[in-house]
């Protein structure tokens, strides 16, 4: 039990070890240039121009979750379909592509939804009250 551990401690001080070494390594060799521009933030390479705390339109984070919604539908399907042929050869082939048409239409149906309330319209059109 105390070979377990000590094989966990062991991999443990070689990865520290390994990290420390590059880095200590990579400061010794790289040459060093200090300049204004190396501190300011990376960007795109665009100069960086106002201030960095304003408030975003949050168009971005619901167009981030719909991403990320499809790609996790994309991460789910993925190992169904490596593995589908060998599912349709044991006779599970219905089942597994009943599983997936489910799957995805309850996805469809949210994606209806976000559409329907306009949120994956950009410039959302709003109405005055009189």
């Amino acid at each position: 039990m105390h070979f377990d551990f000590a094989n966990i401690l062991v991999f443990v001080a070689l990865s520290v070890g390994f990290v420390a070494v590059t880095l200590l390594l990579g400061k010794l060799i790289r040459p060093s240039i200090p300049e204004i521009a190396k501190d300011d933030a990376y960007e795109c390479g665009e100069k960086p121009v106002g201030n960095a705390w304003i408030q975003f339109n949050f168009r971005f984070y619901l167009v981030a979750l719909v991403f990320i919604i499809f790609d996790v539908e994309v991460a789910f399907m993925f190992p169904v379909a490596a593995v589908f042929r060998r599912w349709v050869a044991d006779g599970q082939g219905v089942l597994a592509l009943v599983e997936v048409a489910v799957f995805t239409l309850i996805l469809f149906v949210g994606l209806l939804y976000v559409w329907s309330k306009g949120d994956l319209r950009w410039f959302k059109t709003v109405t005055k009250e009189s």
